[in-house]
């Protein structure tokens, strides 16, 4: 049974940083491809970040230069560091694992930036 689980999001100020962890379990890590995504209230999930199996990252712009994705593979676990946290952040931020046709999800956990 494959399992995705995000932990680390809750209540930040503007400017202020939280680091997501997801954890797998059920699927061979390296041979997936990971990713998160993040949905506001009223608004279609939208891309965040992903990393390869090879290591390569890419980024939506409206996040470039403040989050970075890393995957700790002894651990099966992607990370998302967020910095410089602006209000519009705020969403439920999901991790994704996909290899060809196959994707599983997370069930998502709340960021919310705010004063």
């Amino acid at each position: 049974q494959v399992q995705l689980v995000e932990s680390g999001g809750g209540l930040v100020q503007p400017g202020g940083s939280l680091t997501l962890s997801c954890a797998a379990s059920g699927i061979i890590f390296s041979s997936y491809g990971l990713a998160w995504y993040r949905q506001a209230p009223g608004k279609q999930r939208e891309f965040v970040a992903q990393i390869t199996t090879g290591g390569s990252t890419n980024y939506a712009d409206s996040v470039k230069g403040r989050f970075a994705i890393s995957r700790d593979s002894a651990k099966n676990t992607v990370y998302l560091q967020m910095n410089s946290l602006k209000p519009d952040d705020t969403a439920v931020y999901y991790c994704k694992a996909f290899r060809l046709l196959l994707s599983y999800w997370g069930r998502g956990t709340q960021v919310t930036v705010s004063s």
